[in-house]
């Protein structure tokens, strides 16, 4: 039996280009790019490459690209890695007792603020926090699965080290306005920098170091369909998956943005110093690669292949947008002729949702995903990080979802192999179970 992908979202297969490019890094050339001969410095000059291709094509520095083993880890080091700097006072958080005596800040409790809908690594990550005694902030969504920017604004305080929010959602395709979001945090950093320098003119105490609150953004899903220029969205951490991009599996990628000279400042008459260019501290320790903030032998191959899945997408992005999107609205169109009941998750087909992506609610139609399955098609009930476990999203549930209307939802995501032929064939095969179902 021929049996028909569409779980894109999930992961892609590599694309041929890609295992060409990667090749000869396996056994060829195999040296740790660590090493001073020559064996290694093609390894790294390899690793150097990839790096500056993929700097590029989101317009940062090719130093504050940290690759990583993955987009969960790249997650986990953003909101870790900020928290950690921050407890161990290494940015220049300081304050003065009475007697003037310069003293660590810790009994502040640093501030993070989450949307509901994030990716498993980044609430699981902050729910870890939390119980490191970080307070953290669950932004609610709309129906269609947007951030709430008001609550954002009333969630923005002193405090606040650290906004997370994903720039597509995984499970049903929701485009966040990064770089309206990035507007407000950078509005609040310029009020709270007004606010502190009348507060210390009359006091000892810094209250808050301006570099912050800080931006990060999940783009593991973004990439294929959006603009991930890091200085028009106006991020400070960025994420980015190589097995989402049709690349190897097993290497993602975290930008971190450089703490410039200029962010270098005076507090009560004392000028802080960075022990390092970066807001974040390492999570991995060792050798000292990767700018020091993930030790261990780099993924040559997979860093390889990275790269040059990224700059396929970036060159054929806009018209794969469009051919998605042609197929997003025929599967539509003809699957209302055969169910006309079925409710779109999240937002409507437009702007505001990936060209790939579609989240179907099937009223009183269960076991959909295994009877697609055994009929050749492959769909999701959402994230495939945590789908085994067999409860409702949680992404479903933050846009206003039962628990029943979550379990009979599917997820359904295009991808470069996707046809219209294909799509023909799952709407047959959708027709044919629900028909069973009556």
């Amino acid at each position: 039996m021929k049996r028909y992908y569409f779980d894109f979202a999930a992961t892609t297969p590599v694309d041929p280009k890609v295992v060409r490019a990667m090749a000869p890094y396996h056994s060829e050339i195999f040296g740790n790019p660590g090493s001073l001969h020559k064996f290694g410095q093609e390894a790294s000059a390899a690793v150097f490459k990839a790096r500056n291709k993929i700097s590029k094509l989101i317009n940062c520095d090719y130093r504050e690209i940290i690759f990583t083993g993955s987009a969960t880890e790249a997650n986990n080091l953003a909101l870790r890695g900020v928290i950690k700097r921050i407890m161990n006072n290494e940015l220049g958080i300081k304050n003065k007792n009475a007697e003037g005596i310069i003293h660590n800040s810790q009994f502040i409790i640093p501030r993070v603020i989450v949307s509901s809908i994030e990716h498993e690594s980044i609430l699981k990550t902050a729910k870890d926090l939390e119980d490191m005694g970080i307070e953290v902030v669950y932004l609610p969504v709309s129906k269609e699965g947007i951030v709430d920017l008001k609550k954002l604004k009333e969630s923005l305080n002193e405090r606040t080290v650290l906004v997370s929010i994903m720039y597509a959602n995984n499970e049903m395709g929701a485009i966040q306005p990064i770089a309206k979001i990035s507007g407000i945090i950078k509005d609040f950093r310029n009020e709270l920098r007004i606010k502190n320098n009348e507060l210390r003119k009359n006091s000892p105490f810094t209250i808050h170091n301006s570099l912050f609150p800080l931006l990060h953004t999940d783009a593991a899903q973004a990439f294929n369909y959006l603009d991930c220029d890091v200085k028009d969205l106006g991020v400070d951490l960025m994420t980015l998956s190589s097995q989402k991009i049709y690349g190897p599996k097993g290497v993602g990628l975290l930008y971190a943005r450089r703490i410039m000279n200029n962010e270098l400042r005076i507090v009560n008459g004392e000028r802080i110093i960075h022990n390092s260019p970066f807001y974040i501290h390492p999570l991995i320790t060792g050798g000292g690669q990767e700018e020091g903030l993930r030790s261990g032998t780099e993924n040559v191959a997979g860093i390889v292949g990275f790269a040059e899945a990224a700059e396929l997408v970036a060159h054929s992005r806009e018209w794969e947008n469009k051919r998605l999107r042609n197929l997003q609205e025929y599967f539509v169109k003809k699957f209302k002729k055969i169910y006309s009941k079925f409710i779109l998750n999240g937002p409507v087909i437009g702007k505001r949702r990936l060209p790939n992506n579609l989240n179907l609610y099937f009223s009183g139609k269960k076991d959909l995903i295994f009877k697609l399955d055994f009929a050749g098609f492959a769909v999701s009930g959402g994230s495939a990080c945590s789908s085994r476990l067999a409860k409702p999203s949680h992404v479903l549930k933050a846009l206003g979802c039962s628990d029943l209307k979550a379990s009979e939802s599917i997820r359904i995501s295009f991808g470069r192999q996707t046809t219209k032929l294909e799509i023909d064939k799952l709407l047959a095969a959708l027709k044919n179970i629900i028909k069973k179902q009556k």
